[in-house]
């Protein structure tokens, strides 16, 4: 684990970070975004001793990186930047084995371990090893450059903006190659990047910096569903969950307080309650609130027994849902089945909420919102 405690760093009069703690996981990517200015490269330099803290301290493992010789901590980090920062004098295959060599591996070892790091971002050894990286596009220049930070297989690997100088095409492209590498090598990598979609689709955390400050450190689901102040939500923007709509959960969008009857309301008062309350269907739960059946208009009116309860007229449910489920998973169910309502409930059956065309439609438009509108709402 990486851990900043009290960290603060001046420049002359200027502060740029201001008495920030982190704790960094282990094996997960965490992406460091804010305006310009805010501190989210110094945070990073500091990790590698790049920077040097005016006050505070950062450990890793417990471990003050003050105690450690900076070459050895470089080494054992690796470091990618925007086009990879590779040697233009040097070919592609000095390039990622330079550390190796330096650290004086097995030269057998080092040879298998380029051929399989090159494998593993679909560049071709045979073709591309003994180029040099003027010969090679933008994409494959940032490609070498991240297995470059691999191959002496550091635990921390630190990204400052290594896509950015990329054109669109390429670096979603190489968005997607990262996800999956993250999930082969599984290191601990903090990474820097202005860009809100990037942080979203790449991270497991993401850590919102202003003005030297940390406003709120969460994952990439919690920051698009409760941003922590006004500053975080204008700056991950009001609409920018429907970029991601498997993090819209049923809880977020049910309709709370469905109307219920216990099991034995007669007909006569089961139709007086959706008269008063202006529905078209009601929740059959017992004292528990567990979920028995639901009635809807039709089958009040098809009902000749004068005497039937609400459960004698309640129809099984055929369909629920969980408070955690998404939006997407909902539409494929209301679609595939045709239906117009569905109950949410615990995993205990226990109501929580009602989930309707009419709300499901109400949420959906909210994509479409201005973020004034959203805002006012």
């Amino acid at each position: 684990m990486i851990q900043f405690e009290n960290v603060t760093k001046r420049f002359g009069n200027k502060t740029v970070l201001d008495d920030i703690s982190l704790n960094i996981r282990d094996n997960e990517l965490t992406v460091l975004i804010g305006p310009s200015g805010c501190g989210k490269t110094t945070t990073l330099k500091m990790m590698n001793r790049l920077i040097t803290p005016t006050s505070g301290k950062i450990t890793i493992d417990d471990i003050d990186v003050e105690a450690i010789d900076k070459i050895e901590l470089r080494r054992k980090m690796g470091y990618v930047i925007q086009q990879g920062g590779l040697f233009p004098h040097m070919t592609i295959r000095e390039n990622i084995e330079i550390i190796e060599k330096l650290e004086k591996k097995d030269p057998q070892h080092i040879i298998e371990n380029t051929q399989r790091l090159m494998e593993m971002v679909d560049l071709d050894p045979d073709e591309y090893l003994e180029s040099y990286p003027t010969e090679l596009s933008g994409g494959q220049r940032q490609r070498i450059g991240v297995i470059r930070a691999l191959a002496n297989d550091p635990k921390i690997i630190l990204m400052d903006e290594p896509f950015s100088a990329l054109d669109p095409i390429t670096r979603n492209n190489l968005q997607e190659e990262f996800i999956k590498l993250q999930k082969k090598v599984e290191k601990t990598i903090v990474f820097v990047t202005h860009d809100m979609d990037e942080a979203i689709r790449v991270a497991d955390r993401i850590c919102i910096m202003k003005d030297g400050h940390v406003v709120q450190f969460d994952t990439p689901e919690e920051l698009l569903r409760n941003p922590a102040n006004a500053f975080v939500e204008n700056f991950v923007g009001a609409n920018r969950i429907w970029d991601s709509p498997e993090y819209i959960k049923v809880e977020d969008f049910m309709i709370k307080d469905p109307i219920t009857c216990p099991p034995d309301m007669s007909k006569t008062k089961c139709l007086q309650l959706m008269k008063s309350k202006h529905v078209d269907t009601l929740m059959v739960t017992d004292s528990n609130r567990h979920l028995m059946g639901v009635i809807g208009r039709k089958q009040l009116y098809w009902t000749t027994d004068a005497m039937a309860n609400a459960i004698d007229m309640a129809y099984k449910v055929s369909h629920t849902a969980k408070p955690d489920d998404n939006i997407v998973d909902i539409l494929k169910v209301v679609d595939e089945e045709n239906i117009n309502s569905i109950p949410v409930v615990d995993r205990n059956n226990r109501l929580m909420g009602l989930l309707t065309n009419s709300n499901l439609v109400a949420t959906l438009s909210r994509q479409f919102l201005s973020e004034e509108e959203v805002a006012s709402e």
